[in-house]
């Protein structure tokens, strides 16, 4: 059996990333980690996570590119990160989730982000450091 695709977005917008604080299950509450959720039987990555960044904080992104690197969440349940920009709308935690924050390079280690999410940040930094702000 082909193992099922949860895809996270690292969602940039002027030079910053979008964290979002977990608020369920239990055994993840309080930690951090970018937005997403599984892909639908016949969806791309890019539309899965195109959906669920508007189910979970109602915007509107385009998927960019895979960023490095792929996680067994569980078995037959394989995590992938992607870069993401905002395309219009003010995220907000709709579900999941009970706070957001927009962290800059300098800022990345400031929360304590779920161990598959904290591997990507070195190139989650490189990805901000391309990204011209204002």
């Amino acid at each position: 059996m082909e193992n099922r695709i949860v895809v996270g977005g690292a969602l940039v917008h002027q030079g910053r990333v979008l964290a979002a604080r977990r608020s369920a299950p239990a055994e993840v509450a309080g930690r951090w980690e970018f937005p997403g959720g599984k892909a639908e039987p016949g969806e791309t990555p890019q539309q899965a996570l195109e959906r669920e960044l508007h189910e979970e904080l109602g915007v509107r992104a385009r998927a960019l590119a895979p960023l490095p690197g792929e996680w067994l969440v569980r078995p037959g349940l394989v995590l992938r990160i992607w870069a993401a920009e905002l395309l219009a709308g003010e995220p907000h935690p709709l579900q999941d989730h009970d706070e957001l924050r927009w962290l800059g390079p300098a800022e990345l280690a400031e929360v304590d982000w779920l161990e598959h999410d904290r591997e990507v940040l070195p190139a989650v930094a490189a990805l901000l450091a391309d990204v011209p702000t204002g």
